[in-house]
């Protein structure tokens, strides 16, 4: 994969979702909700009024409905702001 987000864009990969099971019923994929966690696979300059502070290998947060969802090679990466990162885990 050879992708470089532009300004301040990051690309990230989504955490799994977590398999939930009530009662021995396990819910469909459909069902369960978004990870709001990730690791970041590439990261733009920044743009003169924002210095890009992620960098490939952070994990970090991110808002419920932040970013744009985008295929490639068969994987789910999320590109968006690096405004819409809410913490980077340590």
């Amino acid at each position: 994969m050879n992708i470089k987000p532009l300004a301040d864009r990051v690309l990230i990969l989504p955490a799994a979702a977590e398999e939930k099971t009530i009662g021995g019923i396990i819910i469909p994929d459909t069902a369960k909700e978004k990870p709001l966690k990730g690791e970041v696979m590439a990261a733009g300059e920044g743009t003169k009024d924002e210095k890009m502070i992620l960098k490939k290998g952070d994990t970090v947060l991110y808002g419920k409905y932040a970013g744009t969802e985008i295929e490639i090679e068969g994987t789910k990466y999320l590109i968006m702001r690096q405004s819409d990162v809410l913490a980077i885990l340590g």
